[in-house]
């Protein structure tokens, strides 16, 4: 049960930290876990920049696979 609440999880947030661990070279998790530190010592701002990073990796795969944004 928990492993399927792990991988759905980890499916359904952007993949924005695996895209930063991946460039900074460091563990997944790791990332993940500094998101939360951020999250709860500065109020939530990291969480913008989250969702900042999703929604532009978003546009990144969108232009990379050749597809009109406005058309889909």
């Amino acid at each position: 049960m928990m492993d399927f609440f792990k991988t759905t999880v980890e499916r359904s947030v952007f993949g924005v930290c695996s895209y930063l661990a991946d460039k900074m070279g460091v563990r997944t998790a790791r990332v993940r876990l500094y998101f939360i530190y951020l999250s709860f010592a500065t109020l939530g701002s990291p969480i913008l920049i989250y969702l900042v990073t999703a929604f532009w990796l978003n546009i990144k795969k969108y232009i990379r696979s050749g597809r009109n944004l406005l058309l889909d």
